[in-house]
């Protein structure tokens, strides 16, 4: 038998701002319910997650404003924007985020959107807990260190 290849996932949608805003303590990958537009339109590579976030709502939890834009080639069978998706866990993983949301005031973060090895559109989401202002100057000067140090240690050779 053959070794299995590495596989690598296709990138649809990355929300970079959610690692500065955010300290995420844990994450977790989520399958979503989606019509047959909504699939092409991401093989097209047409997503942003930037603006969305997950809560839960009658005992599942809900992607909630993710701009999956209209099919170019659809017709009026398309979907709606802009409208919620549910997100497929488990039963224990649903429960955990719900008492953490609840009790902890936790928030629910996408991180990335993407179709793993087997074709299939996965989201990952993650716990965040909130950054206040000066936190985020320190992540930004850890940062802004981690570039200058690079660039050092390039010019000595």
């Amino acid at each position: 038998m053959a070794p299995k290849k590495d596989a690598v996932a296709k990138l649809v949608a990355d929300n970079r701002r959610a690692r500065f805003d955010y300290y995420i303590e844990d994450t977790i990958e989520a399958g979503i319910m989606l019509t047959g537009t909504e699939v092409k339109a991401l093989r097209e590579g047409k997503a942003t997650i930037k603006e969305a976030y997950a809560s839960p709502e009658g005992g599942a939890i809900w992607l909630i404003n993710a701009n999956i834009p209209e099919y170019s080639r659809g017709n009026r069978l398309n979907h709606e924007p802009k409208r919620p998706r549910k997100l497929l866990l488990h039963a224990k993983e649903v429960a955990k985020l719900t008492q953490a949301v609840d009790r902890k005031g936790y928030t629910i973060a996408p991180l990335r959107l993407y179709f793993n090895d087997r074709g299939i559109a996965k989201l990952e989401i993650g716990l965040a807990l909130g950054k206040k202002a000066p936190d985020k100057r320190d992540t930004e000067k850890k940062r802004d260190w981690a570039r200058e140090k690079g660039r050092l240690i390039r010019a000595r050779g």
